[in-house]
């Protein structure tokens, strides 16, 4: 049987090439004609085909979601800047300052860069001493000042909204909702909960290890209110993390407890995730070590991680950690301000 070498993605990438050429080319022009839609779920019509814009999109909508983000920020970047310059020429100690002036003089006045800060940042960012010429620090001051001044410009907009609230007639959009299920993977809290936050993640990569933090912090928030599950999605290029996961899973099958033991302590040192890391991690849990070996020597559940990594692949996961909060998609370890706000919204349902 011929096997059929194009994917998806390649034609896609194919009838770009082919539409950017075709527009240097007046004769060969496709045909695509702009059209009101014969229904809201109608997407094209190819010949006689209407696809839907469901089908048409599908595979991409976090990718759409990101760039209506993208531009809802500028938007929102835009109506702040209006939104000051209003407020500001409503202040009468204004009188003959220039916007900047009126800033410098009674917003961002306070501000100091200090040694001490960029220290702080060096030490944060872990920038080597050997490229910290005055250059780099100058470039560092410059950019906590301005950072500064946006948190400064956002709490004297702040002040200023608690008496006259801004309306605003635009909309921020939707994230995605995809159709997520716990099925039968690792979980903590209530069975129940009105919330469910489904983690695919990778024990072996480091963005998952700052994501384990802020689910540790979500469950000090919120306990019951919520569902953790934990899914396996072992990247390619991570030597261990396949093992690792397996790892959890034999453990999960002896003590469901002590997964989220032995989960926190692969996080804590993604050093020790090679066989005799995980056999050692093991131990100290005190499960039995002689079934735990069996199980990660078997391979017993190689194909049950498989199916979790195809699982999330087909609802879109492309990186790790990946979290979906009633099948809303929050791509990467974001803080935990960015979940409360999705979690408080879906409480509040």
């Amino acid at each position: 049987m011929k096997r059929n070498i194009f994917t998806t993605a390649s034609i896609a990438v194919l009838a770009g090439v082919l539409f950017y050429s075709c527009t240097k080319s007046v004769e060969s022009k496709p045909t695509f004609l702009f059209k009101p839609a014969p229904d809201k779920s109608a997407g094209v019509k190819i010949g006689d085909k209407v696809i839907s814009k469901d089908d048409l999109f599908k595979g991409i909508e976090s990718e759409l979601y990101e760039a209506e983000m993208k531009v809802f920020e500028i938007k929102m970047n835009k109506m702040k800047a209006r939104a000051l310059e209003v407020f500001m020429e409503q202040d009468p100690k204004k009188k003959d300052l220039s916007n900047d002036e009126y800033l410098e003089k009674f917003i961002t006045s306070n501000i100091k860069i200090s040694k001490e800060k960029i220290d702080a940042f060096v030490k944060e960012k872990n920038i080597p001493k050997e490229h910290l010429n005055d250059q780099m620090k100058q470039r560092i001051q410059q950019y906590l000042l301005i950072e500064e001044k946006k948190v400064a410009i956002d709490s004297w907009l702040a002040e200023k909204t608690k008496k006259s609230p801004v309306e605003i007639y635009f909309k921020e959009p939707s994230r995605p909702v995809f159709n997520v299920t716990a099925g039968d993977a690792p979980f903590i809290g209530a069975a129940d909960a009105k919330v469910e936050i489904v983690e695919f993640s990778d024990f072996q990569c480091p963005f998952c290890s700052k994501g384990a933090g802020v689910v540790n912090d979500l469950k000090k928030k919120y306990g019951n209110k919520i569902k953790i599950v934990f899914k396996n999605f072992p990247l390619p290029f991570h030597n261990h993390a396949k093992k690792a996961a397996e790892a959890a899973l034999c453990v999960h099958e002896q003590d469901k407890a002590k997964f989220w033991t032995m989960h926190d302590a692969m996080f804590a040192d993604q050093t020790k995730l090679d066989r005799q890391g995980l056999v050692n991690s093991a131990k100290g849990l005190k499960v039995d070590v002689d079934k735990f070996t069996k199980c990660l020597d078997s391979g017993k559940f190689t194909a049950k991680v498989e199916a979790t990594m195809a699982e999330g692949k087909s609802i879109g996961v492309k990186s790790t950690p990946t979290f979906f909060v009633n099948g809303k998609m929050i791509n990467g370890a974001h803080p935990v301000e960015t979940f409360s706000e999705l979690i408080d919204q879906e409480l509040s349902k």
